[in-house]
């Protein structure tokens, strides 16, 4: 069982947690795609992703919800122009943020909240990881829905290469 209380702190204190994102950001030389906007955007896009990890280590781990968040990511930041690379990177370092909270201010403050903060760093790891997957899948997706409009004549290649039916299924809504 995870703690109510980390669960609430990462939805009520997700500005916080933003910030703290943003700061890694900047830090990352490499992000220079995220270097190009400004603080505010950067932190307003933060903030759904950590209200989204309460929502997840609250009911759980399911693959729709969290498919159809980082999808949606991953096509925001492909029209953005960001490569996908930086976005998955970016994505890493808000798992180092939720990860040096609990480590460094939230389990240290008694043993059962370190015991139950093990619990919470397998779905917080998994959160990010699928996060990772399906931000390569809506990258994917949305090049695939780009070319099937723009360049029909590429288009067999690119299925050549990519050839995962998962990346080129419809997405639920």
């Amino acid at each position: 069982m995870i703690d109510r209380v980390l669960i609430d702190t990462l939805n009520i204190k997700s500005g916080e947690f933003a910030i703290k994102w943003k700061d890694k950001l900047r830090a990352a030389h490499q992000l220079k795609h995220y270097h190009k906007l400004e603080d505010s955007a950067i932190h307003a896009s933060g903030i759904p992703l950590f209200k989204q990890l309460s929502v997840v280590l609250d009911r759980g781990l399911d693959n729709d919800r969290i498919g159809l968040f980082f999808m949606e990511k991953g096509k925001e930041r492909l029209s953005g122009g960001f490569p996908v690379s930086e976005v998955v990177y970016g994505l890493n370092l808000a798992q180092k943020v939720v990860i040096e909270y609990i480590m460094t201010e939230f389990a240290p403050q008694n043993s059962i909240r370190m015991y139950q903060s093990l619990g919470a760093l397998t779905t917080i790891s998994e959160f990010f990881l699928l996060g990772s997957l399906y931000i390569i899948k809506g990258f994917i997706h949305e090049t695939y829905s780009n070319m099937s409009k723009k360049d029909k004549e590429h288009l067999e290649m690119f299925r050549q290469y990519f050839r995962d039916d998962f990346f080129f299924v419809k997405e639920k809504k």
